[in-house]
């Protein structure tokens, strides 16, 4: 057995100092990464029948897990140890205090995860990356390469890995939170037409919210598990203000913080909200609108580089191409 991890630890030596052999299998890696998302798309697995039955059963999830709250049993699931895992890790290094932030939460609801265990993940993966980076570098750069830089330069570069590693999961769940925050904000017009057109028909607030969440869900699968989660909350809460603004807290948009308001309006004193939803779902669409003229204004100058760097020498061969070649001919 030992003589075989020498032979795997030097064979994994002579492939990392053999330039061709690197090179080729990054070559195939990324031939095999280009083939693999060229067929993604054709691959993957429709999960909006699974993702909106979920978003069904939210209210008896939220009743469920109340009783089982109030009735505590002694039996422990693996999830619940897993996270019980995970808070006793926090809590033993105080990881809410050195990598915690005061938005954290909110960001990690923004993003979808409204587990409990979702901020107690978050910040133990915030600790375990950087140091797994740390010892990753630390092992390419001291042990596996020799590198003719300064041992200074190299551990430079070794806190330079771990610092990514501080700021990668703040990253993700960054982009994690602003692609959800796009497809609501390019559904949320529509949604406001089928709410309006629920509430001018006579459904109560309640079944316009589990109507429309049915109903744009093949636009938008976060907003439908956003209404829908409303709809349960609805129900659930004694006060109805206060599902209306989860729903602005979850989803951080001010088009849908401004439809919130004028809900929370209409439960207080009885306002009609048809006209309010008229004209807030005309406003969304004007936004939805400039955002669109925005980025096709901001188109030609981001054009302007790649056509300075590509089309213009191929432009200048072609059209000098056949001059040159005729004065070299003369000559």
């Amino acid at each position: 057995m030992v003589e075989i991890a020498h032979d795997i630890v030097l064979l994994i030596l002579r492939v990392i100092h053999d330039p061709r052999l690197l090179t080729t299998i990054l070559i195939a890696i990324a031939a095999a990464a280009t083939v693999l998302t060229l067929a993604m798309p054709v691959m993957q697995n429709d999960g909006l029948l699974r993702r909106m039955n979920n978003v069904a059963l939210e209210r008896s999830k939220i009743r469920a897990r109340e009783r089982e709250r109030a009735a505590k049993g002694d039996a422990v699931s693996l999830r619940q140890a897993q996270n019980a895992t995970m808070k006793r890790v926090v809590d033993i290094f105080n990881l809410s205090r050195w990598l915690g932030t005061e938005d954290a939460r909110a960001r990690l609801t923004m993003a979808g995860y409204r587990s409990p265990a979702a901020m107690w993940t978050f910040l133990v993966f915030r600790a375990v990356t950087p140091l797994a980076l740390l010892a990753l570098s630390l092992l390419y750069l001291f042990v596996l390469v020799n590198l003719a830089f300064p041992p200074l330069f190299k551990v430079a570069i070794c806190i330079g890995v771990a610092y990514i590693g501080v700021k990668a999961p703040e990253l993700f769940l960054k982009n994690s939170v602003q692609k959800r925050q796009l497809s609501i904000r390019r559904a949320w017009p529509d949604a406001l037409d089928l709410l309006l057109i629920c509430v001018e028909s006579g459904m109560s607030i309640e079944h316009a919210f589990r109507k429309v969440s049915g109903e744009v869900a093949t636009a938008s699968v976060p907003l439908a598990e956003e209404l829908g989660v409303t709809t349960a909350e609805l129900s659930y809460l004694p006060d109805r203000r206060q599902a209306f603004e989860n729903l602005a807290a979850r989803t951080g948009l001010d088009g849908v913080k401004a439809v919130t308001t004028a809900l929370v309006q209409s439960e207080r004193y009885g306002t009609p909200l048809g006209h309010t939803l008229r004209v807030l779902a005309q406003e969304n669409r004007d936004m939805r609108m400039m955002e669109a003229e925005k980025k096709a204004a901001a188109l030609p100058p981001m054009l302007t580089v790649p056509m300075i760097v590509f089309f213009l020498p191929v432009l200048f061969v072609v059209i000098m191409g056949p001059a040159m070649i005729s004065v070299m001919g003369l000559k």
